[in-house]
């Protein structure tokens, strides 16, 4: 069944593309496609409490913890105690832990510099925008599919 809006294929080929290029960057690197999400939120972030990773992918605690547990092993990041409460646990990146994943997006990067070439400085802001509100949607929509699992 064809779709009535062609910008709204245009859009599901893309949302395809970065899930694909997403789930092969974690195949390289022996992780879940969750686990990459989560290194490119420590990334971008900063260190993180586990209870912010796992708000932020939307995942139960028990999952978060297994997550980590993974990319601790694989040797991306640390949980460090906090000194005041030792109960708190903030999550960081190891120093050059993303390197393997730098290295599996080298081919991705290459691409998009060359996309970068077909834009002007001007529409730079208009695109940034564009990805910083397709982002809130899609972790908008992500909730409320989560509220409506439990």
């Amino acid at each position: 069944m064809a779709h009535k809006h062609p910008e709204e294929a245009v859009f599901r080929e893309f949302l395809i593309a970065v899930l694909l290029h997403n789930e092969a960057v974690a195949d390289r690197l022996g992780l879940q496609p969750v686990d990459v999400a989560a290194a490119i939120l420590l990334e971008t972030r900063g260190p993180l409490p586990v209870g912010t990773i796992s708000e932020e992918l939307g995942l139960p605690s028990a999952s978060t913890t297994r997550l980590i547990d993974r990319l601790e092993k694989a040797g991306y990041v640390r949980r460090v105690r906090g000194e005041r409460d030792r109960r708190t646990v903030t999550v960081e990146l190891v120093e050059g832990g993303l390197d393997d994943y730098d290295a599996a997006c080298e081919s991705s990067r290459r691409h998009l510099d060359a996309i970068a070439l077909h834009y002007g400085p001007e529409q730079v802001p208009l695109l940034l925008d564009m990805f910083t509100r397709v982002a809130g949607a899609y972790r908008s929509a992500t909730k409320e599919l989560r509220q409506d699992e439990t």
